[in-house]
């Protein structure tokens, strides 16, 4: 099982922060005040466009389709009420070429939407569960870790188990490594 990782930091006194993927990149986000980098919510739809379209386009290529322009374009509906959830994501793909044939264009978008996209997969199995865990350092070089909930399927976000907490004690000159042990079942 592969795992894709993404470390977040606070930048200022705001809640700008800069996020590195595992692969080495990073995005700044920010809310509507700070207005410095994208809002955390517009990459949902970002995501899954971005995943459909490698993916239909390295298709299209594979079925000889001269493109010779393509363009994703992505819009989610998200509640007024907070937790602002989507409840609908639209992707339209617009594809141009001298003679593109429309049953390669709906079977790429098809095997995209069905076999590869791992994000648009992901958004609309209902099976993807949240752990929410923090690490809190003091200035003695102590961790306070533990499990705080997890939300998903068959989970009650509204049931509070007793954290686990454990304590990790490391020299100020060692190197840190640090586990987060889940919670016993």
């Amino acid at each position: 099982m592969a795992t894709k990782t993404a470390v977040l930091s606070l930048q200022g006194d705001g809640v700008q922060f800069s996020a590195s993927s595992g692969s080495g990149h990073t995005i700044v986000l920010d809310d509507g005040s700070g207005d410095r980098g994208m809002r955390p919510s517009e990459l949902v739809p970002i995501a899954v466009a971005g995943c459909t379209a490698m993916d239909v386009i390295t298709i299209l290529r594979k079925k000889r389709q001269v493109v010779e322009r393509y363009e994703v374009r992505a819009s989610g509906h998200q509640q007024d009420a907070a937790p602002n959830e989507f409840t609908r994501i639209d992707i339209v793909h617009v594809v141009e070429g001298p003679a593109i044939e429309i049953e390669a264009v709906r079977r790429a978008i098809e095997l995209s939407a069905t076999k590869f996209c791992s994000v648009g997969a992901t958004l609309s199995s209902g099976r993807m569960e949240i752990h929410h865990a923090y690490i809190v350092r003091d200035g003695q070089g102590d961790d306070r870790m533990a499990e705080v909930l997890v939300t998903g399927p068959d989970q009650d976000p509204h049931a509070h188990p007793s954290p686990s907490e454990h304590v990790h004690h490391h020299a100020a000159t060692a190197g840190t490594t640090t586990m987060i042990v889940p919670r016993e079942p």
